[in-house]
């Protein structure tokens, strides 16, 4: 993707590093040059994100050097250094620094970077879930199921925005109805504590599949969370079918939890690889009855819009704004 709303002089390294893809970019004076995405698979170990950092920089021909860089990384960080739940990866700042000659890398949550994309989102960018206006001001949420489940808010109140990162998906999965809980009750026998992103996951996916045929006694075969969703879609699975639109039910309830949590009456974004595989089937599913469905505070939720981000690599807009807002190497945010 290109994108050119803004401008710096520097040239800086943009990297969204998830627990199965790794996707980097090169901003230049403002511009956000091709995305180019690896599989973390293909490269193994602790120390793979600098193997896949020095292939990213082999394949960019360019006499000037990034000035320094700033990736999203799906994981709790600490001391700019974080430890990957869903790869072998560790991902530390000032180690890659070294390595690479950068006077600073920055490392963001994933989400957070999602956060800060939220402002520059345009009608083009979103499917939306209804017609639902904002509240101008308000805090906005974005949430989304991928390798993991994240989610993080964006207050607009002040000089600067400000976003907040959490660890949602590893909050207990709330259920709505017995079947829902009769599932959970089944997938808490498997593995114990039932967090929100053991459903509302790629693997979670697969997950609700396994628990939801135990539950009704059905012999499925085994599948991937493509093949559940593409079975469910063409209708020859009821399985599939059933675990699709409980994904979508049970998502749309912890987005309604989030929502008021947050107080994000300015709108709730789905962003993520996986949901945009199926915007049209989430539309006419439960997910806004769920998403509402809070007793004396449906009234406000009522009112809440809520939208699928559907541009591809739209995390590297808030990476490019993080950038942006946090001005030269020498800016205390980097360090």
């Amino acid at each position: 993707m290109t994108d050119s709303r803004t401008a710096t002089n520097d040239r800086v390294v943009l990297a969204d590093i998830g627990g199965t893809n790794a996707r980097f970019a090169l901003m230049d004076r403002g511009k956000i040059g091709p995305v180019q995405h690896l599989r973390v698979a293909d490269f193994p170990g602790k120390d793979g994100v600098s193997d896949a950092l020095a292939a990213f920089l082999s394949s960019e021909r360019s006499a000037e050097p990034p000035a320094r860089a700033v990736f999203g990384v799906a994981g709790p960080i600490q001391n700019n250094r974080v430890a990957f739940t869903n790869s072998d990866w560790v991902v530390d700042g000032a180690e890659l620094g070294k390595r690479f000659g950068l006077p600073c890398v920055k490392l963001l949550n994933d989400f957070e970077a999602l956060g800060w994309s939220l402002p520059a989102l345009e009608a083009a960018d979103l499917l939306a879930l209804g017609n639902q206006q904002p509240l101008q001001g308000a805090p906005r949420l974005v949430i989304g199921p991928g390798t993991g489940f994240g989610a993080a808010g964006l207050f607009l109140q002040g000089p600067e925005p400000v976003v907040v990162v959490t660890e949602a998906g590893h909050a207990t999965l709330p259920a709505t109805s017995d079947r829902e809980a009769e599932v959970i009750a089944e997938l808490r026998r498997r593995m114990g504590h039932v967090s929100i992103e053991h459903v509302l996951s790629g693997s979670g996916i697969e997950n609700l599949y396994h628990a939801l045929a135990a539950v009704d006694g059905a012999s499925v075969p085994g599948r991937d969370a493509a093949a559940i969703t593409k079975a469910a879609l063409d209708g020859s699975c009821a399985t599939s079918r059933a675990t699709l639109d409980m994904f979508c039910s049970l998502l749309g309830n912890v987005a309604g939890n989030l929502t008021l949590t947050f107080c994000a009456w300015g709108g709730v974004f789905i962003a993520g690889g996986i949901v945009p595989r199926f915007a049209a089937h989430l539309a006419a599913t439960e997910f806004r009855t769920k998403f509402e469905s809070k007793g004396r505070y449906e009234v406000y939720l009522r009112k809440v819009p809520t939208s699928i981000v559907m541009t591809p690599d739209i995390s590297f807009i808030g990476l490019k704004a993080y950038a942006e807002a946090a001005g030269s190497a020498t800016d205390p945010r980097h360090s």
